[in-house]
């Protein structure tokens, strides 16, 4: 374990350094590029409670990062940033309703980058952010029309032929647009958005076998509703759940939570869930986990079924995670460490630390230059994120001593009449703590402060800012933060 002192020294160091390439890369290799949506690490490879056996195998053919982080726990924002390799604050993007090309028009993203390089690039399902925006996907990064890609969760119904079956779950009469927030019923897996996106996934593998490809998978669950199929719920004993706790961290100021609207409803018309209905969605949010695990294992037996698997490397992750009632919070918009930290998987064929955990911290940013360097692209320059190659290569070894998350309040202040933030926090994760900075939109004087430590408070029940139990590692944590995002400049002009 690191020490205190240096981590300080690593994380200035590395915080905001060039990206690194992997020494001696690797042949031109394929790319099965695969995300989920809203998925926290609740993945059995993981430890946690989802039924996720094909993503534990993938992870025993791979390498499993412990601490990966998003840049901003909301689809628009952290997909822009990981998929063109720059923060939020690079793109001046912080909401879901504005593409990435009316910020930065030119940027170039990692399909795009691929493309250019002579790969076929396929985008099927949701990889870029694809409601509220004009632009609907971002054409340009592939080979040929992108595949449900542009849709809204809550237009997710089954589609069977003949009479639909009925609906099992009944704790509440909720929406989520158009469809019930819960549902369970027995129909196919293709009656959903993902069975179709797995099976033209399939199908498009067949058509780029013979290479090279980057080949992108957007699965839509287990974001709400929560509406697989009956036979994921029918995993899962609702009595055998872990108790939830709803419990605020102590000290924590005002400006760290939000109203849960996504899930709640829009004030003042909001519900407030009942033991019984937060199971109920506790329980539905694991079956699409169940569902979404199913749906990947279709891709990864064609991958196999067309020999491409011993030269195609595969990508696993989601694009942040998660609240079901914890810390009293729906949804994401938070940068709590639920909604910050995200499953990420890196499997390369014939992975010499195949099984393994890289425990060091990372960010989904590191993941431009990390499938350039693994899958033998030169990388371009100008990318904010570092190579993971390196921690591919050796689990071991630390590419970066910290991670950034961000969030504004309000957290979808660009529903309000104002359309600007009133304030912006920043938050970094070392290995011992999580420290987050609120400040002020146009000034950015500081407003509070967090500190959690995650050597013996895991789950960030305890704000110890006005009394660190180090304050070498508060010291290193803040000075990570600073140089990232310095204090003299307001988040507004950045």
């Amino acid at each position: 374990m690191w020490t205190d002192r240096l981590i300080l020294a690593a994380v200035v160091a590395v915080a905001v350094g060039p990206a690194a390439s992997a020494a001696d890369p690797p042949q031109k290799l394929n790319v099965l590029y695969v995300v989920a949506d809203d998925l926290r690490t609740d993945l059995g490879c993981y430890g946690g409670p989802a039924e996720t056996p094909t993503l534990d195998a993938l992870a025993r053919r791979g390498v499993r990062f412990s601490a990966a982080y998003c840049q901003q726990a909301l689809c628009n924002p952290s997909r822009s940033s990981f998929l063109t390799g720059k923060r939020p604050d690079d793109l001046h993007l912080w909401h879901n309703g504005t593409h990435f090309r009316e910020t930065s028009p030119d940027v170039v993203t990692l399909p795009q980058w691929f493309k250019a390089r002579g790969y076929v690039t396929r985008g099927v399902g949701k990889i870029f952010h694809n409601w509220h925006t004009k632009e609907k996907g971002d054409r340009r990064s592939w080979s040929a029309d992108e595949f449900l890609h542009y849709a809204n969760h809550g237009d997710d119904l089954p589609m069977v032929k003949g009479a639909l079956p009925p609906n099992t779950a009944g704790m509440f009469d909720r929406t989520y647009t158009a469809a019930p927030l819960c549902e369970r019923r027995d129909v196919p897996d293709d009656a959903y958005y993902d069975g179709r996106v797995a099976a033209e996934a399939v199908r498009v593998l067949g058509e780029v076998k013979d290479g090279p490809f980057f080949l992108a998978v957007g699965f839509w669950k287990p974001h709400a509703p929560f509406n697989a199929p009956r036979k994921y719920w029918d995993l899962y004993d609702r009595a055998a759940l872990s108790p939830l706790d709803p419990s605020r961290p102590t000290a924590a100021p005002e400006l760290a939570f939000h109203d849960g609207r996504e899930l709640r409803g829009v004030p003042p018309k909001q519900m407030t869930f009942t033991a019984d209905q937060a199971a109920e969605i506790r329980h539905g949010y694991l079956a699409n986990i169940s569902y979404l695990d199913a749906q990947l294992a279709r891709v990864l037996a064609a991958l196999d079924r067309h020999r491409l698997t011993e030269n195609t490397l595969v990508v696993f992750h989601g694009d942040h995670g998660y609240h079901l009632g914890e810390h009293g919070l729906w949804g994401k918009t938070s940068n709590f460490e639920r909604d910050a930290r995200v499953p990420l998987l890196l499997v390369p064929p014939k992975c010499e630390q195949a099984g393994k955990t890289a425990g060091g911290p990372v960010e989904l940013l590191d993941l431009f230059p990390s499938v350039c360097d693994l899958a033998g692209v030169e990388p371009p320059t100008g990318l904010a994120g570092v190579s993971l190659a390196p921690a591919v290569a050796d689990v071991t070894k630390a590419v970066k001593g910290a991670a950034f998350t961000q969030h504004p309040r309000p957290a979808y202040f660009d529903r309000t009449a104002k359309r600007v933030p009133d304030a912006m926090g920043y938050s970094v994760r070392t290995p011992a703590v999580r420290y987050t900075e609120w400040r002020d939109w146009e000034e950015g004087r500081l407003l509070a402060a967090e500190l959690y430590d995650h050597r013996d408070d895991p789950n960030e029940t305890m704000n110890r800012v006005d009394a660190p139990p180090s304050v070498e590692a508060l010291e290193a944590a803040k000075a990570a933060l600073h140089e990232q995002f310095p204090p003299g400049t307001p988040p507004s002009r950045r």
